[in-house]
């Protein structure tokens, strides 16, 4: 059968094409869309699950070698955007208005970089145009603030129907709710668990969040109260475990896995941060202080995925101190890469959960 160039034609061969994360047809996914022709220059909208996605280019070239193979082809322009996807509800899970998924990062145990991860991942998922929001639900330790860049900001407060709304501080393109705004610099937070969970529920509903692609909630560490509440009251698309190659670290960190495991929460994979030291002189140099390959190894016997590697450098904890966080101070340091890729993982995953 002779091939003519036109829009059907055009729509036929990228049927073949495929996402390779949720292995679907283009086209069946409704991806491909305004296809045009004019005097042998085709034109359509690539319409991706996620302003992250790590196979953005991978996806456009192979729209571009199937419609090459149609005669009068004479030049080919993408226009590449996205549409997140919303995450499926959940029984008796209330979700909240605006947000389409909820992305919790944790850990067994403190000290392992967990909310260093949270930051930058919001940051990177930002960078790609994605809407973030980040929930700094370390009641107890609320660090988020300083890593963003927003210590001595004010959250403005406003009387709502239902009461008292928050409007989250904003910066890096990421809105930030914290108790860090709430409190004075050197106050403790002495409370008992419900009133803990009162104050997760305010930043989850009592916030004007408005639209957003991924809310990215900084958990404590262990598995108590707020890892209890942020489960049980909404439909969360997937936890995201942080842990060091350290086996005390793994310990804890595998039994926060099947905590989430066995509230019904869907875990993305496990993050080794600190993997390796690169000494800012010898930058070619690796140095295993917490050991090494101990979260890949952990990964592959809870058979869960190995999302990345995140080295140890000087420059990563100036960055926090400082609220520049390195995917955006130092964008070409091994972390930052590190760091970029892992967001880049994390929102494909949350599309195929969403969409398979």
């Amino acid at each position: 059968m002779l091939k003519i160039l036109d829009t059907s034609s055009v729509i036929e061969v990228l049927k073949p094409v495929q996402d390779p994360e949720l292995r679907k047809s283009l086209v069946e996914l409704n991806m491909i869309r305004n296809v045009k022709i004019e005097d042998g220059n085709v034109s359509f909208t690539l319409v991706l699950t996620t302003p992250a996605c790590p196979l953005r280019q991978f996806i456009v070239e192979d729209c571009e070698r199937a419609i090459k193979t149609l005669p009068g082809v004479k030049r080919i322009d993408v226009e590449v955007t996205a549409e997140t996807p919303q995450q499926k509800s959940v029984p008796d899970r209330t979700g909240v208005p605006g947000i389409k998924n909820i992305v919790a990062i944790s850990s067994g145990k403190g000290g392992v970089g967990k909310s260093t991860v949270a930051v930058n991942v919001a940051v990177a998922l930002a960078q790609t145009g994605a809407k973030v929001g980040l929930l700094d639900a370390d009641i107890y330790g609320p660090n988020a603030p300083t890593m963003l860049g927003l210590a001595e900001a004010q959250v403005a407060v406003q009387q709502g129907p239902q009461g008292e709304i928050l409007e989250p501080v904003f910066n890096h393109g990421v809105k930030l709710v914290s108790m860090g705004f709430l409190i004075d610099k050197d106050q403790p937070v002495i409370w008992r668990g419900p009133m803990l969970n009162g104050i997760i529920r305010q930043f989850l509903y009592q916030v004007n969040w408005g639209e957003l692609d991924y809310l990215i909630v900084d958990m404590p560490p262990g598995t108590g109260d707020a890892q209890l509440t942020m489960a049980q009251a909404v439909p969360m698309a997937g936890a995201v475990i942080v842990t060091t190659p350290q086996t005390v670290a793994l310990l804890d960190s595998r039994r926060g896995l099947k905590m989430f495991q066995q509230l019904g929460v869907p875990v993305l994979g496990i993050v080794e941060n600190m993997s390796y030291f690169i000494p800012p002189d010898l930058p070619d140099r690796h140095y295993d202080i917490f050991g090494s390959a101990g979260g890949e190894k952990t990964a592959q016997e809870l058979q869960v995925p190995l999302l990345g590697c995140i080295p140890l450098e000087i420059s990563l904890r100036q960055g926090g101190d400082r609220g520049l966080p390195i995917v955006l101070s130092d964008p070409e340091s091994a972390s930052a890469k590190a760091l970029t890729a892992i967001a880049q993982q994390v929102a494909a995953k949350v599309s195929i959960a969403a969409l398979g």
